[in-house]
């Protein structure tokens, strides 16, 4: 049913009557509005959400002017930002998502779950060691010890000390970070000052911080953690940060993959070494689809600028189904799904989706990097590169460039290890 509705939020089909109002009963899948039970006539909700995403373009497009070299959001994205050139990214994704891997793993996932793979399977997350725990008694947990955001920061020295910082290190860092409870699920604001404290924020609910606002913390934990080593070590400020989002990303996801351990439930199974090579890999799958539609699209836009809401809509949904028919409808055994245009970030965040693609294969490259040593002293060794060009970085940090190939072999000798 959440799938039905995902595709109609896509297609702005749902009826206006219904947003935001408990007046009307609505049937997601036949898409029938009901007043008591009789069905009515309805006007569609409008496509705002695309007339949204136009404006964004259009305000980039106002910037274009000033970057006679870089004169697309689409060239800066890659080439200033990123640094990484968008064929290269391209390449670098289709190198993932065209492996013979992803039909092994596909099985993998249709035989623990007996039936055939629907299109939502996309988000499975039965390789995540959290799964086999009941998510009740992990909310349990995280509120006793997290009754409210003042306490998570109280508990950041002794976080980042189970994550082999020195104890000098994680308190000199823990100073400098500041909890925040969120409105929405959860930001990392660095400070772009040494005199101002980065912010952490993330969703306490009533009764205290559940799993799910723990999980987040942890993720934007390694985001303020990056940034206060790459502003506060840096010997140069205009080498602060790193050389691009994707690398924030990673230090994230680092930190996030490593809650439970926090909480002292180190996962003891033999195979949770070669699950958590797989939902890496399947986690890369599918972010990787949404990027390459969300970089088709603003190329598109950029082909098409005097295009209207529903001209962009149809686009959008058009360039989603030609990338799920290229690289996902022959493992799932259907065509023609517009799943990956429901992602937010692409209507709001211009161009940032890319960032989580490169970010779980950074994150992996370094987790394989720090399999025999710990993860303090070498995030702090390799945040002291700096805003360097992302390439040099991270052969800094881990001897080769950005790449597929170390998870696709990863994943190659997991599958045989399980088989």
């Amino acid at each position: 049913m959440i799938y039905e509705v995902m595709k109609k939020i896509v297609n702005q089909d749902i009826p206006q009557a219904v947003v935001n109002s408990d007046k009307f009963q609505w049937n997601p899948a036949s898409n029938d509005l009901f007043d008591n039970g009789k069905i009515m006539s309805f006007t569609r909700e409008p496509d705002t959400r695309y007339a949204k995403l136009l404006s964004v373009f259009k305000v980039m497009k106002l910037v274009d002017p000033y970057f006679p070299d870089l004169n697309t959001h689409v060239l800066r994205s890659f080439e200033s930002e990123r640094e990484v050139a968008e064929k290269d990214v391209e390449n670098i994704f289709d190198e993932l998502l065209s492996s013979p891997m992803v039909k092994k793993v596909a099985d993998l996932i249709k035989k623990r779950l007996g039936r055939n793979l629907e299109p939502f399977d996309i988000w499975y997350t039965g390789f995540k060691s959290r799964v086999n725990i009941n998510e009740e008694e992990l909310d349990k947990i995280t509120k006793e010890k997290y009754p409210n955001a003042e306490a998570f920061e109280k508990d950041i020295v002794s976080i980042l000390t189970k994550l082999g910082f020195k104890q000098d290190d994680a308190g000199y860092i823990a100073d400098k970070i500041q909890v925040d409870p969120a409105r929405g699920s959860g930001h990392a604001f660095g400070s772009a000052m040494r005199k101002f404290k980065s912010h952490l924020r993330t969703r306490v609910v009533a009764g205290g911080m559940n799993y799910k606002g723990y999980n987040i913390a942890v993720h934007e934990l390694g985001h303020n953690v990056e940034q206060t080593l790459t502003l506060y070590k840096m010997d140069y400020y205009s080498l602060s940060g790193v050389p691009n989002t994707s690398f924030t990303e990673a230090f994230a996801f680092l930190f996030q993959r490593r809650d439970l351990e926090l909480l002292g439930m180190k996962n003891e199974d033999a195979k949770a070494k070669d699950f958590k090579i797989l939902d890496t890999f399947w986690d890369a799958y599918e972010i990787m689809g949404v990027s390459l539609m969300d970089m088709k699209v603003w190329n598109w836009m950029y082909q098409n600028p005097d295009a209207t809401p529903v001209e962009l809509k149809n686009a959008v949904v058009s360039i989603a189904k030609e990338v799920w028919n290229k690289y996902y409808a022959d493992v799932f055994g259907i065509k023609d799904q517009e799943i990956f245009a429901i992602y937010s970030h692409m209507i709001d965040a211009a161009l940032y989706l890319p960032n989580y693609a490169l970010g779980h294969l950074i994150e992996f490259q370094i987790e394989e990097y720090l399999k025999d040593k710990p993860l303090g002293p070498e995030m702090m060794r390799m945040c002291a590169s700096g805003n360097i060009i992302p390439q040099q970085w991270m052969k800094n940090a881990v001897g080769m460039e950005i790449s597929a190939k170390p998870l696709l072999k990863a994943v190659d000798e997991a599958l045989e290890r399980m088989n």
